[in-house]
């Protein structure tokens, strides 16, 4: 056990002490040589290189000899190397993320968990502490998107979960050993929608937007799609005849293909639709395909006098409605494409209006009154009482 030498001309290693290589290049003056350790760990034989510096060579050795003196972990960490921003860059340029539709968004949290942690800091040095401390911070800072409001806990714990991807994926490619934020708790979060549309606000956005994207406001409310799915919606996935859109595994964001009934008004709408020339995409403007909606969707909810309400809105809107409908949640579930029943109630807002016409089981024959039910007790404590 010990530091070794590596002959830059034969390759191999020997003491320090050993003057000239088998080879015959004196050791003493060569150049170009590199060091090793050596070590045993369990039993095992061990040989880490280190490189041309002996200097770094002693200090390592010294290190795994104080760690096995120790009993703690002696491999190098890379995480002791990586730094944040150089595993944030490499993992935006994986294929597989760059062909996520979230990238533009992902690189967008990356932007925030560099800017508060730091770009610099090592792997090895993010703790629970730092991420709590991050997230106490991001809470704190006012929102772009609602005035007069701060970043809500929503938009915190997707930044988190996003750090903990990257570190996850960097222990899959075997860049780091293990993710040491793993066990990062979530923020708890408050931020069920509670907003639905009555019939005649519906009647109002509808003739308040642009015509181009009325087919989209309709199919958003009556079938309960999710925006990029409509919005990036072909022809082949439409089956008219049978009155079905057919979604793949890749358009959904369970990863599972979902088979949709289109809603009788829908399929009135998706008949008169021209197709493009050089797209299959159903939803053109001019001729192109159709991309954002965002600015329309808000400039026809100012018009028809409709605040705090986001285009998704729509889609607990139809989730209700066919609630409403006497449908079961099997087939709602089915259609919207929520795996859970937990995050599938969370669209499902039981009104002040239903609770109104709610229908009470019968307790008896006769309808009782207080009095009738003072008698009563009264009656049985006093034959209690005999």
């Amino acid at each position: 056990m010990g530091i070794l030498q590596e002959c830059s001309k034969c390759k191999t290693r020997s003491s320090i002490r050993k003057k000239v290589c088998k080879c015959g290049l004196n050791m003493s003056k060569g150049s170009g040589k590199n060091y090793w350790i050596e070590y045993y760990f369990f039993g095992r034989r061990k040989r880490e290189r280190i490189g041309k510096s002996k200097a770094a060579a002693q200090q390592r050795l010294r290190d795994v000899l104080k760690a096995r003196t120790e009993e703690r972990y002696i491999d190098k960490d890379p995480a002791s190397r990586l730094t944040l921003g150089e595993v944030s860059k490499w993992y935006l340029t994986l294929p597989e993320v760059k062909a996520k539709d979230s990238y533009r968004r992902d690189t967008e949290f990356i932007r925030h968990l560099k800017r508060l942690l730091g770009e610099s800091i090592k792997i090895k040095d993010l703790t629970l502490g730092k991420v709590e401390s991050y997230q106490t911070t991001r809470l704190n800072e006012p929102s772009p998107r609602h005035p007069g409001e701060n970043i809500r806990p929503a938009t915190v714990n997707k930044e988190v979960t996003c750090l903990k991807t990257i570190l996850n994926r960097a222990v899959r490619h075997g860049r780091l050993k293990h993710n040491p934020i793993d066990g990062a708790k979530k923020l708890p979060e408050n931020n069920v929608r509670g907003r639905i549309l009555t019939l005649e606000e519906f009647d109002s956005l509808l003739e308040s937007c642009a015509d181009h994207i009325k087919p989209l406001i309709l199919m958003a409310y009556y079938m309960g799609m999710r925006k990029s799915e409509i919005v990036f919606l072909t022809w082949p996935e439409v089956d008219l005849r049978k009155g079905f859109i057919r979604l793949p595994a890749e358009r959904t964001k369970t990863d599972e293909a979902r088979n949709i009934p289109i809603h009788p008004v829908v399929k009135t709408v998706l008949q008169g639709l021209p197709k493009g020339l050089h797209t299959n995409r159903v939803f053109l403007l001019n001729g192109n395909p159709l991309d954002n909606i965002k600015k329309s969707f808000k400039g026809a909810c100012q018009r028809a006098g409709i605040t705090d309400f986001t285009f998704h809105d729509l889609r607990h809107c139809a989730l209700n409605n066919l609630r409403r409908a006497g449908n079961d949640y099997f087939k709602i579930m089915a259609i919207s494409g929520h795996k859970t029943t937990s995050c599938f109630k969370r669209y499902n807002l039981v009104t002040e209006e239903e609770l109104g016409k709610v229908m009470w089981p019968t307790v008896g024959s006769k309808p009782r009154t207080m009095d009738t039910y003072m008698d009563t007790k009264e009656k049985k404590a006093t034959s209690q009482s005999l």
